[in-house]
């Protein structure tokens, strides 16, 4: 069952790796103060031994994609859909339930990531912690996870140039931005990261904007509109559908905090990642306060729950709060401004879509879990197969040809939703077992680079929340039952399993014994490390001017 091996691939890299090893065994070996042992040349090399990428990420990109980087119309459109099942109370809990949970998970995989910044992040960390056919079910999961962004985000950048012109169908938009994309991607990691930390920068700004203007809105500034103050809290109210629309929600907000875990993703085509990844890590906190508690605040605010736009499958464009909130206000064409900034936002969250995606179904293709033609990369770190590969399911944005944009993007936010909650159980469970591999072969928490919060509580209540939440998930479908929306909400859970009895009973894989686990493989150095060592704690030199040490902490 399981996928012939990567290693005839690999050619000289591969033959590298041997030497590195060899190096390593016959005393060439350094150990850092971390007591990081492994071959000097494979911690410092631009190009990683193991899995072919480069590591050209800095830490201002990882901390901007860690902010915003994902942000775009899931958040921004999606976000309508969420309010007018749930109500502005509902959108606000939801946001905060799973704000909370995702920064449980955050921590957890702060403290693996920092430690193992290797390919294929938890996915990998799965094979070696609990069970390889674990590790299949939780790649896959995660791979789902991004084609169905992907395809939501190709949904709407391609209704929206509909919106604006019917010169070209939306199947023609679709090719033009496929190829757009998949040839921007063949640039490399380096462009991908400028490319992502000024989108991302731009998407903050732009978000805060409207933030500003929610409030000058609500209390009265806008000229020739009333203040409406709360008064959509109150009509149409709260919440529109009681429990069921609130559990309609997480399913929603779940989708919107996927990629949160990103980070972890690209640790291993970073140049510093005991630097860079819990930096990355603490910010995520402010991306949930500000960016996806502000958002939910604000559009509930200021966009009434039950407004007809926010859910008309009859236009094949989508509509965003943002944008009934400024027509409300008074200014019909500040609809094009919105569906301007959403488009540049979907520029940067199918690019971060393709990226992630690619490089999750590459590391498994490296592990045998994935067909090995997909673990390739080029002489510049670029994995063009993966790329492609993932990039091709963003064809099924094209069900909006039959269904219209609201229903596609409906039904794919749904099967996405599910595998964001059993990946994120999948973390915590890994942690746990981590934890206990760490104790048991007599080290001590001291020891980590970086330290989870609250653990093991934080740990056990991301598994135990992400399991209730996947169960629950599909509460609106069963009264009345809708059989489609049921199979669409809950087919995920049989399939993790299914994968996973399937994969393990073929191949006989068993559970990793936690007190005969390598603890030190994978563990390396900052790339900067090798052109200037660092004393402990020294991360900017403190001579420079006020505004390259601003510069240098970005």
């Amino acid at each position: 069952m399981g996928f012939p091996s990567f290693s005839a691939l690999r050619g000289k890299r591969g033959e590298d790796v041997s030497v590195s090893k060899k190096g390593s065994e016959d005393g060439v070996a350094v150990e850092n103060n971390a007591g990081i042992s492994g071959s000097e040349s494979d911690d410092f090399a631009a190009i990683d031994p193991n899995s072919g990428v480069k590591r050209g990420l800095k830490t201002r990109h990882l901390s901007m994609m860690a902010l915003a980087g994902i942000i775009g119309p899931g958040l921004l459109i999606g976000s309508g859909r969420a309010l007018a099942n749930g109500g502005p109370a509902a959108l606000l809990i939801g946001f905060g339930v799973i704000g909370i949970i995702a920064f449980s998970i955050m921590q957890s995989l702060g403290e693996l990531t920092t430690l193992y910044p290797t390919g294929g992040a938890f996915t990998g960390l799965s094979d070696r912690f609990v069970d390889k056919a674990f590790g299949v079910a939780v790649g896959w999961n995660y791979f789902i996870i991004w084609f169905c962004v992907l395809a939501n985000e190709y949904n709407v950048i391609s209704s929206i140039m509909v919106d604006w012109t019917d010169a070209i169908p939306i199947w023609g938009w679709f090719l033009i931005f496929w190829f757009s994309f998949t040839a921007f991607q063949m640039l490399g990691v380096e462009t991908f990261g400028e490319a992502e930390f000024w989108l991302a920068l731009f998407k903050l700004v732009g978000l805060i904007a409207f933030f500003f203007f929610s409030l000058i809105y609500a209390s009265g500034g806008v000229i020739g509109a009333e203040a409406i103050g709360f008064s959509y809290w109150r009509d149409p109210g709260a919440f529109t559908d009681g429990f069921r629309g609130v559990a309609s929600v997480f399913v929603f907000c779940s989708t919107f905090y996927a990629g949160v875990e990103s980070v972890a993703v690209a640790a291993t085509e970073t140049k510093n990642p005991r630097r860079a990844v819990p930096l990355a890590i603490r910010q995520v906190f402010i991306r949930i306060v500000v960016v996806y508690m502000g958002s939910a605040f604000f559009f509930g605010l200021v966009c009434p729950a039950n407004s007809p736009d926010l859910t008309s499958a009859t236009q094949r464009a989508l509509r965003s709060p943002m944008t009934i909130a400024i027509a409300n206000a008074g200014w019909e064409g500040g609809k094009h401004l919105i569906n301007a900034f959403i488009l540049v936002t979907c520029l940067s969250a199918v690019n971060s879509s393709i990226f992630i995606g690619s490089r999750t179904i590459l590391f498994m293709a490296q592990t045998q879990k994935a067909p090995r033609f997909l673990g390739w990369t080029n002489k510049r770190g670029v994995p063009v197969p993966a790329i492609i590969f993932t990039n091709l399911f963003g064809a099924l944005s094209m069900m909006n040809v039959s269904t219209g944009a609201q229903d596609a993007y409906s039904y794919i936010v749904n099967l996405s939703g599910v595998s964001t909650f059993l990946v994120w159980a999948a973390i915590s469970w890994t942690h746990i077992r981590f934890r206990k591999a760490w104790a048991a072969q007599g080290h001590s928490d001291s020891e980590l680079p970086f330290k989870s919060m609250l653990y093991p509580y934080n740990a056990w209540f991301g598994l135990g929340t992400n399991i209730f939440l996947a169960l629950i998930q599909g509460w609106a479908t069963f009264a009345p039952f809708d059989a489609v929306d049921f199979v669409d909400a809950y087919i995920l859970l049989p399939l993790f399993g299914i994968i996973y009895v399937v994969y393990k009973f073929w191949n006989k894989t068993k559970t990793v014994n936690i007190h005969t686990v390598d603890l030190q493989e994978g563990r390396r150095k900052d790339l900067d490390d090798g052109r200037r060592p660092l004393a402990d704690g020294e991360e900017i030199d403190s001579t420079l001017p006020w505004y390259k040490k601003l510069w240098k902490s970005l």
